[in-house]
Parts: structure tokens; C-alpha cells; sequence
């Protein structure tokens, strides 16, 4: 069975970085697309960033040209790179992962606040 864990987030200031790793355990072979997620509080989750098994990505307009999305194959492990955050960048970041047979599977999410 296939299982997402997420590490990194943290409390940074406007402007800052921090990058979020996604692994993967567990029947890595049916795994195809990988996502980041986030919910801020009292709003619905929302597509940060995808990313396919050969590396295709796909950005929300939001984060476009700062954040980035990465993944290593070989090491079953994804990535999300965010540069210059802003404080409504602040929410709980969610891992996901796709199989072939398009079933979901979600990381249990890492808090990322961005202060003033």
C-alpha cells in the first residue's frame, strides 16, 4: 500500500523560503502523478503544484514563478520549493500521489506560516 509523508514547513518571514519534501513508501510502482495541496483555514484545498513520472508541471497562477516542484525517482521522493512567501501562502501543505489506476492517496500535511 502505498503511503505519502510530508516534512519541512515551518514559521518564516514574508519573503523567506523553505522547501517541503514529499516520501513515498509502500507499492512505489503505482505511483504517477505527485501533488502539493494546501488548505489555509476556512477555505477550501486547493492544486499548489503537480508534477508526472517524467517530470511534466503544472503551477496554480498563485505561485507561479516562485514556488517550484521536483521530484527524484529513484529516491521516491518529492519536493516544493517556495521562494518569496507571502503571508497568504499560510496554510497546511498536503502531499499527494496518483496511481495508474487513479486511485489517491494523501501525506498527512505539514503547517507552513508565513509571518509579516
Amino acid at each position: 500500500q502505498l503511503q505519502l509523508v510530508e516534512s519541512g514547513g515551518g514559521l518564516v518571514q514574508s519573503g523567506g523560503s523553505l522547501r517541503l519534501t514529499c516520501v513515498a513508501s509502500g507499492d512505489i510502482s503505482s505511483l504517477n502523478v505527485e501533488a502539493w495541496y494546501r488548505q489555509a483555514p476556512g477555505k477550501q484545498r486547493e492544486l499548489v503544484a503537480d508534477i508526472t513520472i517524467r517530470g511534466y508541471t503544472n503551477y496554480s497562477d498563485s505561485v507561479k514563478g516562485r514556488f517550484t516542484i521536483s521530484r527524484d525517482n529513484a529516491k521516491n521522493l518529492m519536493y516544493l520549493q517556495m521562494n518569496s512567501l507571502k503571508p497568504e501562502d499560510t496554510a497546511v501543505y498536503y502531499c499527494k500521489g496518483t496511481t495508474w489506476n487513479f486511485k489517491e492517496v494523501w501525506g498527512q500535511g505539514t503547517q507552513v506560516t508565513v509571518s509579516l
